[in-house]
């Protein structure tokens, strides 16, 4: 059986990073900022979480940073031209001397005048793979946190700012600005702000699930409200929320109009919050509920082999995303269930 394309920017076990044309653009334009006149902490900081994202943007920043003074003759159009180029070995994009020269010049014009940071930015597509978070500062100050397996589109245009969640889970800190209101569409509905805080996590249709909705409210007002003539996962009517408000939206819960009955509780927000800091948290949740988390983290998969006589035990406590074998044991432990690691994935099974 053939192995799962990895994802962007990892490459395969033992390979070298796989840097794309868009790693490459990005890592010029972090260079071009913190060498610009408006580096500051917090920049760095973003910049030091853009390169923990994989080896490859590591090594894109790093090659960039190498070549950062040896570019002055090299022009945007080439730059551009060079981010375009892949190598016909493999179909992966290598770069040579002067490819990242180019990809630096491309962060000099960056500086100079902004075009090329403008060129990737408005496409406004932003993505996460599995396990992977990003922190996105948007052209108007607000913020988007995205979560693992996240993707969203993001337009802001003169009378509204608008961000399309496709899949996944984001946390927005909105900036206030009364004359264009913050949307967030996720399926049928969406989510209008004008300043504030809030989460999003929004799941497709899955095979032999169905897609849902959650919308939490950390800090300010909202109203999560149908998209009009668009069908989809929505409520029948707007419901504004305050804050520490959750509302939720199942397809499983839709009524005759094809609209799903919204259902609001106020749950622990440090809970709701705690993938930020790279953790899981149950309280008393069901031990399938408690897999299907943990394996939003992962690609080795916690597998139930007795799902009817297991997914009904309960879980509590903290736990490190992404860490699979050390979720499984410690429940193992403390149900006194069987661990078995094979064939890509952790099985858990009654002890025999």
């Amino acid at each position: 059986m053939g192995q799962p394309p990895a994802a962007a920017g990892h490459g395969t076990p033992g390979s070298p990073p796989r840097v794309t044309p868009e790693i490459a653009a990005e890592a010029a334009v972090w260079v071009a900022r913190l060498h610009g006149p408006q580096r500051s902490r917090q920049m760095e900081l973003e910049c030091l979480a853009w390169q923990q994202r994989s080896a490859a943007h590591r090594e894109a920043f790093e090659r960039c940073t190498d070549t950062w003074q040896s570019v002055p003759g090299v022009t945007l159009a080439s730059a551009f031209a060079a981010s375009a180029e892949r190598s016909r070995g493999g179909g992966r994009w290598r770069l040579g001397p002067v490819r990242w020269a180019s990809a630096a010049a491309l962060g000099v014009a960056v500086l100079a005048g902004g075009v090329g940071y403008q060129h990737w930015r408005d496409r406004g597509l932003y993505f996460t793979g599995v396990g992977e978070q990003q922190l996105v500062v948007l052209d108007d100050g607000s913020r988007m946190t995205l979560n693992t397996d996240t993707r969203v589109r993001v337009a802001l245009g003169p009378q509204r700012r608008e961000v399309a969640l496709q899949n996944g889970e984001a946390l927005f800190e909105v900036a206030k600005d009364a004359r264009r209101p913050f949307v967030v569409r996720a399926g049928g509905s969406e989510v209008v702000a004008l300043g504030t805080v809030f989460a999003v996590r929004f799941a497709g249709p899955q095979p032999g699930g169905q897609d849902t909705l959650a919308v939490t409210l950390i800090e300010g007002q909202v109203a999560l409200q149908p998209v009009a003539g668009a069908g989809g996962l929505a409520p029948p009517a707007a419901v504004p929320m305050v804050a520490g408000d959750r509302v939720r939206l199942s397809a499983a819960a839709a009524g005759p109009d094809h609209r799903a009955k919204a259902e609001r509780d106020r749950p622990n927000m440090d809970q709701v919050v705690a993938w930020k800091h790279s953790e899981a948290v149950f309280d008393d949740s069901s031990l399938a509920d408690a897999v299907a988390e943990m394996n939003r983290y992962s690609r080795t998969p916690i597998v139930l082999l007795q799902p009817t006589g297991l997914a009904g035990l309960r879980v509590s406590g903290v736990y490190r995303t992404g860490d699979s074998a050390g979720f499984a044991h410690a429940v193992a432990v403390l149900h006194g269930l069987r661990v078995q690691e094979q064939a890509g994935r952790v099985e858990l099974s009654k002890a025999q």
